[in-house]
């Protein structure tokens, strides 16, 4: 491949299908990438909610086989032409301790997906058909059997493990709630019901959220609520008298959420913040926290082992994952895939990418 398309997002907020030279000499990987999903941080750097330089070619959820790679990233990564490896979205810094653990770097230098055009060779992102690797990117490996509609929500399943299962240290029999059922909520009623969890409730706006709630049943949550015609604090207690142990707040913007988690959570229990709220939330209460023996734990992306276990899970050939994947796309038609992601209440999982 001696040229790639890719899409390009320009400072007036509109993408451009543009051509741009694959490189040939490297000191990481270039991969022709198969699938690449999208979530709501795309929809963010689209309508230029996010302080970002353009142009560039959007996509941090990558996956593709390797069609060159350097000779010491190849022995430093274990990786091979021809390999389908899935593509975290943060550089390493390959320095701090989460680099040295082999987990998500916490000085991260750079982002796939958020580096400019004029970073030569350009190729950052997964809007596109090949990506060029950082040598500081930690590519995963993942088997070639499964299909790309599976296999392109390796990041969205990540997420749910790691938010779900590792942040609260979540245990076979314990109750949670998750607060929001956009594709990482449900991918947390995934990850927690392959553990053995009970995911005793799962909420949403019932105006616009009724296939995803429908989807969470489907997936194992025993009870869905509606937060706009219930009073969901009233119906998952009537469930769970003494209060539940882990609640995962997913949901972008409402402070309310935490404020229910607070109600809602058992003595002793985890609640997990996984949505941005973008304002402090009114009247919270430390002392709640302390007298309670709440544990709160803040999450962000993936952890390297999130990702390991979706991998497993996505190999597994687990014929639930066919419930998150809605819609596909080419990358020609980029701006149709994000505004289908935000606007049609039927769209889960997204992707950009080759025909599947």
């Amino acid at each position: 491949m001696q040229l790639a398309r890719a899409a390009v997002l320009n400072a007036d907020g509109t993408f451009s299908i543009e051509q741009f030279a694959v490189p040939r000499s490297l000191d990481g990987a270039v991969i022709e990438v198969e699938a690449c999903g999208l979530c709501g941080t795309d929809l963010d750097v689209a309508s230029g909610s996010l302080p970002i330089r353009t142009p560039l070619i959007p996509g941090h959820e990558p996956v593709g086989r390797i069609l060159s790679i350097a000779e010491n990233y190849a022995q430093t990564t274990g990786l091979k032409v021809g390999d389908r490896v899935v593509v975290p979205a943060e550089l390493h810094c390959g320095e701090c301790a989460g680099c040295r653990a082999d987990e998500s770097c916490l000085a991260s230098p750079g982002t796939h997906g958020f580096l400019p055009t004029t970073l030569s060779p350009g190729l950052w992102g997964g809007f596109a058909e090949a990506m060029v690797l950082s040598p500081q990117t930690r590519p995963l490996r993942m088997g070639t059997s499964a299909p790309l509609q599976r296999a392109s929500l390796f990041n969205l399943l990540g997420a749910g493990w790691s938010w779900a299962v590792e942040a609260p240290h979540l245990q076979s029999g314990q109750s949670v709630v998750v607060l929001g059922p956009g594709q990482r909520g449900l991918a947390c009623v995934l990850a927690a019901t392959s553990i053995g969890a009970n995911v005793i409730a799962v909420t949403g706006l019932g105006s616009r959220d009724q296939q995803k709630l429908a989807v969470a049943l489907a997936l194992g949550a025993e009870n869905v609520f509606d937060a706009e015609t219930s009073d969901i604090e009233s119906e998952i207690l009537r469930v769970a008298p003494d209060g539940v142990d882990v609640i995962i707040d997913t949901t972008p913007h409402s402070t309310d959420a935490v404020t229910h988690a607070m109600n809602l959570v058992a003595p002793g229990g985890t609640i997990v913040i996984a949505g941005l709220k973008g304002a402090p939330v009114p009247f919270f209460s430390t002392d709640t926290l302390a007298l309670r023996r709440i544990t709160l734990r803040g999450v962000r992306s993936v952890t390297r082992s999130g990702f390991r276990n979706a991998l497993t899970m996505i190999e597994s050939g687990d014929e639930r994952l066919d419930l998150l994947h809605t819609h596909h796309f080419d990358i020609e038609h980029v701006q149709d895939a994000i505004d289908t992601l935000r606007d049609d209440p039927s769209a889960i999982a997204v992707s950009l990418g080759r025909a599947l």
